[in-house]
């Protein structure tokens, strides 16, 4: 069991209801009273905000996601490490707490990434703070599997496009094209199989 979990971290961390709501309150702020750097920040929110409205309204859990989740017959706790500004978390987090709400067994909490950079620390992707994060758990702190930052296919779109020189936008912007193609499904298809993967094998 690691330390954090031990000490129940996770478990005090935000419900997806609070999140959200601490999210949307956060863009009343006015930009006047903003620094630069938190207007920035505060644009990548409200982006966010509009892209993760969208995946509320279109996505429909399938089928097989609501048998797998039915399937869960002990306590699990689902860690997710994120933030409002990652594009990436707008798509998949909606995804994320669709599913763990078709379960009575599993409990969804949220803790900020920058808040909790020791946690953080020990979910690296080659070696990066990346997010989102997910965790699962039982109830007894065992890991039971880890989803994130970003789907198979979006990481492999990332990475090619690193490799043939494009920086800055010219990575972000196909990848957000990606998933408001549907590209956010797959965040589905990868936490069926890491769900029935992590199931106790029956007799």
């Amino acid at each position: 069991m690691p330390d954090f979990f031990d000490d129940r971290r996770p478990h005090e961390g935000l419900t997806y209801d609070a999140y959200t709501e601490a999210w949307e309150e956060k863009l009343k702020r006015s930009m006047a009273e903003l620094s630069a750097d938190e207007r920035r920040y505060q644009h990548y929110a409200r982006y966010n905000w509009e892209r993760a409205e969208a995946v509320e309204q279109e996505y429909t859990a399938s089928e097989e996601l609501r048998e797998v989740m039915s399937t869960i017959a002990t306590p699990q706790l689902w860690m997710v490490l994120t933030d409002d500004w990652c594009g990436d978390s707008a798509f998949s987090l909606p995804i994320i707490a669709r599913a763990a709400s078709l379960s009575d067994h599993v409990t969804l909490r949220i803790l900020r990434r920058d808040d909790n950079l020791d946690i953080m620390d020990q979910y690296l992707t080659g070696g990066s703070r990346s997010i989102p994060k997910l965790v699962a758990f039982s109830a007894d702190g065992d890991e039971l599997f880890d989803w994130g930052p970003r789907p198979a296919a979006a990481a492999a779109l990332r990475e090619r496009l690193i490799a043939e020189g494009a920086e800055g936008n010219d990575v972000v912007e196909p990848l957000i094209t990606w998933y408001e193609d549907g590209g956010y499904e797959d965040v589905e298809e990868e936490l069926i199989a890491r769900v029935e993967a992590a199931l106790p094998v029956r007799p």
